[in-house]
């Protein structure tokens, strides 16, 4: 296998502009344009374009696409509308994260699985291990999509004024087909920035007609490209998991505090999802006592922490830093964080980051860092 980057087919478009590029999941993507806090601002205030093309879709489909995929991820997809997305995850038999994910209902036997950039293969490989049995197929769509976001407060405005699909009926997690500056796309309400904002599904060939109107349609606003460094800050401060931080095949979904993608009570499969009894115990252990729990933490100093430092307290490491990076949005640097749960309720006194041998005081805050007004 060769170790050369793939490209998406915004890749000229982004050197046009200046980006600088980095390897990501075996892409060269877009880092940042100028400054990412700039970029993560306009985010916050007006809105950013995203190239997105990295990630991987995965169509299932056929009279059982259903089925299979109760069985096959932890949430209930059987009760997911046509027109309708569910934030779910595909566990591993002990439990275990494989990634987390988006999966589209397209029609009434048709879905769309989307999954992290770095684990595309993975889920293929797992849906593909899966089907046996079901009358459906699983087919590897990554080729098929360039997927363009546009998030922040100005996006339903920059949007509206290159589309006639109806975004006002258009709910948070859900997607219509529709027409976006005389390109066929699948409009998606959904996003990674704590923003409204779409996501923008459509053939390779038309991505950078789309980007080009978007970024006409935004100028007035002051819309302006955005790269992978502000993605993550803006995650980040939203408390959005990151696949590899947060979420690893070590934890279940009860582990990372999101037991509620969990369903035990599908319309089919309820009782044979792979990962079921695992994640039965994990779910009564989590409702016991769980050993850590994540949390936030903002510093009281400027030091950064990063993802593997030591949580410490009087001395003793308590848990450990999975995502941390100085916030534009507070001002300071902040963290996410596994903590031992005697530790984890906000406002607890004395924690501190191991950063390179000194212990740097940090506040424990409910996540999230950052909510959007309504």
């Amino acid at each position: 296998m060769s170790n050369t980057p793939r490209h998406t087919a915004l890749d000229a478009l982004h050197r046009d502009l200046g980006a600088t590029m980095t390897d990501f999941a075996g892409w060269d993507m877009p880092l940042r344009y100028a400054s990412e806090r700039d970029e993560h601002n306009a985010v916050r205030t007006r809105a950013g374009l995203f190239d997105l093309s990295h990630m991987g879709e995965i169509t299932v489909s056929g009279p059982a696409a259903v089925d299979l995929l109760n069985h096959a991820l932890v949430g209930n997809i059987g009760s997911v509308g046509v027109g309708r997305a569910r934030y779910t995850m595909i566990c591993q038999a002990d439990g275990g994260i494989l990634d987390d994910l988006i999966v589209y209902r397209l029609g009434e036997t048709e879905y769309m699985v989307v999954a992290n950039a770095g684990n595309a293969q993975v889920v293929l490989d797992a849906l593909t291990a899966r089907a046996g049995g079901f009358d459906a197929v699983v087919r590897d769509d990554r080729d098929a999509y360039a997927l363009i976001a546009v998030q922040g407060p100005e996006s339903p405005g920059i949007l509206k004024s290159v589309t006639d699909a109806d975004l006002d009926g258009l709910k948070y997690y859900a997607g219509l087909p529709g027409t976006v500056a005389g390109v066929p796309a699948l409009i998606a309400r959904t996003g990674y920035t704590g923003e409204d904002g779409f996501e923008l599904f459509v053939a390779p060939e038309h991505a950078e007609q789309l980007w080009r109107a978007l970024t006409d349609a935004g100028a007035p606003v002051g819309l302006v490209p955005c790269g992978l460094s502000c993605r993550d800050t803006l995650r980040l401060e939203a408390g959005m998991p990151l696949y590899g931080h947060e979420l690893t095949t070590a934890l279940t979904p009860f582990d990372a505090g999101l037991g509620r993608v969990v369903k035990f009570d599908k319309t089919s499969h309820a009782d044979d999802f792979v990962g079921v009894e695992a994640l039965r115990a994990a779910a009564e252990r989590a409702e016991a006592a769980p050993p850590r729990k994540l949390v936030g933490l903002i510093a009281e100093g400027r030091r950064v922490p990063r993802a593997g430092m030591s949580v410490v307290v009087g001395g003793e490491v308590v848990g450990e830093v999975t995502s941390g990076a100085p916030s534009p949005t507070l001002g300071k640097p902040i963290a996410m964080a596994y903590v031992d749960a005697a530790h984890a309720a906000p406002g607890t006194a004395g924690v501190g980051v191991d950063i390179r041998g000194t212990h740097e005081p940090y506040e424990v805050v409910a996540l999230p860092f950052y909510k959007r007004q309504k």
